[in-house]
């Protein structure tokens, strides 16, 4: 009888999960495929990461979808990656976010692939769009989805505190 007690105590607490890491704004991450390490913005109102890009151009490989481009970001050399392709993702333009409905020329199609990204002792996989960044501070952007992967939780006040990736 005690141990029907002691059980039915036990599956009556509250699921403890695991408390998330505390990440600055801005943070380094090493993708690992592709030998480098940049700076990224740690974004909660983006839902995806995004890497700069350039060069984009899709192809079949043995039937499957691939995508080769060059990294557009301070230092980047002309290396060409080649990578599978996971998917094509339609981002909606924020400007018409007062709108019902986007026009078509206000979504643009990007090609997602599945990168591995180091972040702090942390490796994950976690799916990145391609876009020409060029423009931005920060030639990486990590949005929710990926915060996620990462358990992660943001203090803007705070700068690189995992210091540079280590997996």
């Amino acid at each position: 009888m005690k141990a029907v007690v002691l059980l039915s105590a036990l599956l009556s607490l509250p699921v403890l999960a695991a408390e998330p890491t505390l990440y600055g704004r801005y943070e380094y991450l090493q993708l690992a495929e592709l030998g480098k390490t940049l700076k990224a913005k740690m974004d909660t109102g983006a839902y995806t990461a995004s890497l700069s890009a350039r060069d984009i151009q899709r192809f079949k490989r043995e039937g499957e979808e691939w995508v080769r481009f060059r990294l557009a970001a301070d230092g980047a050399d002309d290396t060409l990656y080649e990578h599978r392709l996971a998917r094509i993702s339609k981002i909606k333009n924020r400007a018409d976010e007062g709108d019902d409905e986007p026009a078509a020329a206000d979504v643009s199609k990007r090609p997602v692939i599945d990168l591995q990204l180091c972040l702090g002792h942390e490796l994950r996989t976690v799916e990145v769009n391609l876009a020409d960044r060029s423009s931005f501070n920060y030639p990486l952007l990590i949005g929710a989805k990926a915060l996620r992967e990462f358990n992660a939780a943001i203090d803007p006040a705070k700068r690189f505190t995992a210091g540079k990736p280590a997996c």
